[in-house]
């Protein structure tokens, strides 16, 4: 159960905020620059949060620690090479959010002598590290609809592709699966914190070390 104290709230809100709204930039970004200018036209290349931002996704993200975040609208037609202009630009968005965990950990671990362990910026720059690294490894677990399942697609060859596509709705049933287990497993049992959990705890060793 997430911790519902205030403070935390606070920062588990803006962490999350900044992630969700740099991830979907990310996206809209780099598919600009590969010749997708869907999200541009959109209004989309911006990094305002209020046009990323799913806001029932969000509430759900800070007070449960799931819900849809916001989305990026990609089409891999109108980019000069479809498949690997498609790649850049749905691996963009972990990319940016394992990038935002690494400058963030280097601050909390440069700072980390003079910050008060139960104070606001302490618990910020924490949300910070552990959030994106969440995002990052979250989303590119090969299951639709996450970009991981995209990037898989981008990357096989067209054989294999094609059956993946098939195979998108069996692999969303599955995901949904995983989602409802994760509230209802123990954490030695648990798929989704055993796949996540270790990485980040050898990250958050590592900073804290």
């Amino acid at each position: 159960m997430l911790s519902l104290d205030p403070l935390d709230l606070l920062a588990r809100a803006i962490a999350l905020l900044v992630a969700m709204t740099v991830h979907e930039f990310a996206h809209v970004y780099v598919a600009y620059r590969m010749g997708d200018r869907t999200g541009a036209d959109q209004g989309r290349l911006t990094l305002n949060p209020l046009v990323h931002i799913n806001p029932i996704g969000f509430l759900m993200g800070v007070l449960i620690g799931f819900g849809i975040l916001g989305s990026a609208p990609i089409n891999p037609y109108r980019m000069r090479n479809p498949r690997w202009g498609y790649f850049a630009a749905v691996g963009a968005g972990p990319l940016s959010n394992l990038l935002l965990a690494i400058v963030f950990a280097v601050v909390l671990r440069i700072f980390l002598p003079s910050l008060d362990f139960g104070g606001l910026l302490f618990n910020l720059l924490f949300m910070m590290v552990y959030l994106n690294l969440l995002l990052a490894l979250f989303n590119i677990i090969p299951l639709f609809p996450l970009d991981g399942w995209s990037v898989m697609l981008a990357l096989l060859p067209p054989d294999m592709a094609r059956w993946w596509q098939r195979n998108q709705q069996t692999s969303m049933y599955l995901f949904y699966g995983l989602i409802l287990l994760s509230f209802v497993a123990p954490p030695n049992l648990n798929p989704l914190s055993l796949l996540i959990g270790g990485p980040i705890n050898f990250f958050l060793r590592v900073v804290f070390s």
